[in-house]
């Protein structure tokens, strides 16, 4: 069966996090759910419908952030206690608004996750995960990276207390007690956990995770062997997963999987006989989605999806009709009713038209006094800045509550910013000079009205580094702006994996003197992406990359006195030597730096180019080939008389010059990155080979994979 759902806004709240939505369980049978939800301003407020109108059950007084909203009870009863996390503090409400718990926890961070079952209370703040039971302090883990979220599987279904942790670094941890029992390798940095069906299956034991990177997958948490049950690329290019549900949205008896993105997408999947699942709806929202659940609230008998937006928003997808067929009778009670709607929202609009206008007058009095201080209105911005793995690029995006107006992007590192097909912003450059202002980059990008998120994405070149700054003006008044700066650093295509082959070819760079671990771990973070900040717990840390663009290798192994850098690449390996060099010289530490060359090497990194090198090339030229072919078919009517080859050019054209110009400068990436190899392989033999730089860029206009490779050998 299709599904057919439709739109109804709720209300709106502050800006909300994620996962601070919930629906209350049913009084009795079918009875519409009530919904409870937490928002940056501090407020819990919960909700109900009542002929079309949301009826507020009770609100609470504004306070601090509410990071979290969970709702749990004792075991195998309704979970209808409301538990929000806020600071560091756990606060308790009965489903009619009576508080009854604060716990001040002992964490010094702000609480980001929480998971309530029964009496056990599981929490995590960025690298540190505590379990209290009954308030009571049982268990505590530091993290080697940061934790994005904490559940455990169901205690009442299995014999020991299990709880997962999804974090940073493309691992769940499974612990035991204070301990991790083993680890378990995701394909991207897991955002959110989740007991698949709302129990863990048929097991207890299925975890649902979803990824920064928009990646959707089923794990069996099995020990000491857990099993990859399936899991969903993001074929579609859709935003990273925020959040995951499970209800029977469709009705055949069996739970579908309900997932919100953070570029606004819901999603609907079943699952197939083979318990595998297929996507039977989707919706785009104009913002990300915090929270997800599926239930009734609209109205009796009428399933639906709710969903949180950032900027506060509850609405609901649901299963009811948007046009009804209704006799004369029915169809005057409901025009009765609709007359009725309008006219108290008419009421309520010129209340809100008097309010405005009071306290734009109350404004213009405080700001023209002369005790008057800064009143600049403040806005939340919601913004994210990662690495690509398939395309080799960052996405930034930019979220704010209300519409912006304009957004204007500076680097002082030279970047190329690529086409985004969902982005309706209209861009315009400025000129820029490099060498007297450090500016590579000025552009604008104009937003059209009612636009709260804009996607950017951007491509830098490696060993180029600096910062990207980003001038948010939302559509507000007095006119205001909030900068956001992200730092490009040296090795930026890089991004964390766990193992690399070390069969290759390696280099090796070997860094020794007097510096303690925390200062070569913050050298390694001034790098690198993707590694915490803090260093990990022990005397010695060791992280893999890999070169998203290229596909080439790193390992970095750092200790008090000594760190030790190995890539099948010469260019990482000098870009670090070079940087690491000057960052030691600022600290005023002497380095003692050694290094060992793999000659096999070089012949190994121009393999890893030559496909994409082809690839671009053979592009380029099928480009430059088509107004020529297209002036071939207008002269002579057809192109019976074109070989294959220069027909399917034709039929191709617009694919073809699309994919071209998605990837402005691609085949001089390339040309860049063959002519940094051949100066690094003869630099480190001491030698500057920079003259003979056009002759190699004459060998590669004319490519030939061993006219390269035997111009690399003989250069010497």
């Amino acid at each position: 069966m299709d599904l057919h759902l439709h739109r109804a806004d709720y209300v709106q709240v502050g800006v909300t996090s994620q996962k601070t939505m919930k629906l209350l369980p049913a009084s009795r049978g079918s009875a519409p759910q009530k919904v409870v939800i937490g928002d940056h301003e501090g407020v819990v407020l919960c909700f109900g419908m009542k002929k079309g109108e949301a009826v507020v059950l009770f609100k609470t007084l504004p306070g601090q952030k509410i990071a979290r909203l969970e709702l749990g009870g004792i075991l195998n009863t309704p979970q209808e206690k409301i538990f929000v996390a806020a600071g560091s503090e756990i606060r308790g409400f009965t489903k009619r608004g009576k508080q009854f718990l604060s716990f001040e926890t002992n964490l010094t961070e702000s609480i980001k996750a929480m998971h309530i079952s029964g009496s056990d209370l599981f929490l995590s703040a960025s690298y540190i995960y505590s379990h209290y039971c009954d308030c009571k302090d049982q268990h505590y883990y530091l993290s080697g990276d940061k934790i994005n979220d904490v559940i455990c599987l169901p205690v009442e279904r299995l014999p020991h207390i299990t709880p997962v942790l999804a974090c940073q670094d493309r691992l769940l941890r499974v612990l035991q007690g204070s301990d991790v029992m083993f680890e378990i390798e995701v394909s991207g940095p897991p955002t959110v956990l989740a007991l698949h069906n709302g129990n863990g299956g048929d097991s207890g034991e299925d975890i649902l995770f979803g990824t920064s990177d928009g990646k959707l997958g089923l794990i069996q948490i099995t020990p000491p062997m857990p099993t990859h049950k399936w899991e969903i690329q993001n074929e579609k290019k859709r935003g990273g997963i925020l959040c995951v549900d499970s209800f029977d949205i469709i009705g055949d008896g069996v739970k579908d999987l309900l997932v919100g993105r953070d570029d606004g997408m819901v999603e609907v999947y079943s699952f197939n006989n083979a318990n595998e699942p297929i996507l039977r709806f989707d919706q785009a929202l104009s913002e990300s989605i915090t929270s997800i659940q599926g239930g009734c609230v609209g109205k009796d008998g009428y399933d639906e999806i709710v969903v949180s937006t950032y900027s506060g928003w509850v609405t609901g997808l649901t299963t009811e009709p948007a046009h009804k067929e209704s006799g004369p009778g029915e169809e005057l009670r409901l025009n009765q009713e609709m007359q009725s709607k309008l006219s108290s929202l008419r009421t309520e609009l010129e209340q809100l038209q008097v309010k405005v206008t009071q306290e734009r007058e109350k404004y213009q009095q405080s700001s023209q006094s002369s005790k008057a201080k800064s009143a600049v209105p403040s806005f939340s911005i919601n913004d994210k800045f990662t690495l690509n793995k398939d395309d080799a690029s960052y996405s930034l995006i930019l979220e704010v509550q209300t519409a912006i107006d304009n957004v204007l992007i500076q680097s002082d590192v030279p970047i190329d910013l690529l086409d985004v097909d969902k982005n309706s912003a209209v861009v315009s450059f400025s000129n820029c000079d490099s060498e007297s202002s450090d500016n590579f980059l000025l552009a604008t990008y104009r937003c059209q009205a009612n636009t709260t998120r804009l996607e950017l994405k951007i491509r830098s070149i490696e060993g180029q580094y600096g910062t990207l700054q980003a001038y948010v003006t939302p559509r507000i008044q007095p006119k205001t702006c909030q900068v956001r700066q992200y730092l490009i650093k040296p090795l930026s295509l890089h991004q964390r994996t766990h193992c690399i082959d070390c069969d290759r070819p390696m280099n090796t760079l070997t860094l020794t003197g007097q510096f303690s671990f925390a200062e070569v771990h913050s050298w390694v973070v001034f790098c690198l992406p993707e590694v915490p900040e803090k260093p990990p717990a022990g005397e010695c840390v060791t992280f893999y990359f890999q070169n998203t663009f290229l596909g080439t290798q790193l390992g970095s192994t750092c200790r008090k006195g000594e760190g030790v850098f190995k890539s099948d690449n010469i260019s990482t390996i000098s870009i670090l030597k070079d940087v690491l060099s000057k960052e030691a010289t600022k600290k005023k530490i002497n380095l003692n730096i050694s290094y060992e060359i793999n000659e096999m090497s070089v012949k190994h990194t121009l393999e890893l180019i030559h496909p994409k090198l082809e690839y671009q090339l053979l592009l380029a030229k099928k480009v430059h080939l088509i107004d020529a072919l297209k002036e071939l078919q207008v002269h002579e009517g057809n192109t019976d008389f074109l070989i294959p080859e220069y027909r399917s050019i034709l039929e191709e054209a617009d694919l073809l010059q699309e994919e071209y110009k998605k990837q402005p400068a691609h085949l001089e990436r390339l040309y860049g990155m063959i002519t940094d190899l051949f100066i690094d392989k003869f630099k480190f033999k001491g030698t500057n080979v920079k003259t003979k730089v056009p002759l190699l860029l004459e060998i590669l206009d004319s490519y030939d994979q061993n006219t390269l490779i035997a111009f690399f050998d003989a250069a010497a």
